[in-house]
């Protein structure tokens, strides 16, 4: 379901705010001027509309992306949790605990054969057994882990399309 909020923000996209977000998505780096140019407005009504779209929500950030394998970061893991009890509290207690560890870069709760995804980046086999072993294991509510190492990735952090 939609909310208000993001309902609101649907309908009030046009084709000059898509264009600022299909080109930031691309090149997060682009000056204010070469935006405005790129979408054919002027460097004022580019910086309002990037402004609005930051303070309606449509756009939360923008960032470099860093190659994990430079920063000592080459190993990714895929962790699925599951909780003992499935409620609003444990739940609760379990993103509580796992906001707070930056080796995971996401967690999503999921229907399936777990509660939680988590997606972790830690530099090798080794950091990843300490980090199970002092972090994982520890969280509240874990009844079971099963974690999935990545041998490749084909894909990773797909612009949106709209």
């Amino acid at each position: 379901m939609v909310s208000k909020a993001e309902e609101s923000s649907i309908q009030d996209l046009d084709r000059i705010d898509m264009a600022i977000l299909r080109l930031l998505q691309q090149d997060g780096r682009l000056t204010n001027a070469e935006l405005a140019s790129r979408c054919n407005i002027s460097p004022a009504t580019c910086h309002r509309r990037t402004q609005r779209l930051f303070e309606t929500g449509v756009m939360s950030d923008v960032r470099a992306r860093i190659s994990p394998d430079h920063v000592g970061l080459g190993a990714l893991v895929m962790v699925g949790a599951v909780l003992d009890r499935s409620t609003p509290e444990s739940f609760a207690a379990f993103e509580a605990a796992v906001q707070k560890m930056p080796s995971v870069l996401d967690c999503i709760l999921v229907a399936g054969d777990f509660d939680y995804l988590m997606k972790i980046r830690v530099g090798n086999m080794q950091d990843f057994n300490k980090l199970h072993g002092r972090e994982l294991i520890t969280l509240p509510g874990v009844r079971q882990i099963r974690t999935f190492f990545a041998i490749k990735e084909v894909k990773d952090d797909a612009p949106l399309r709209f």
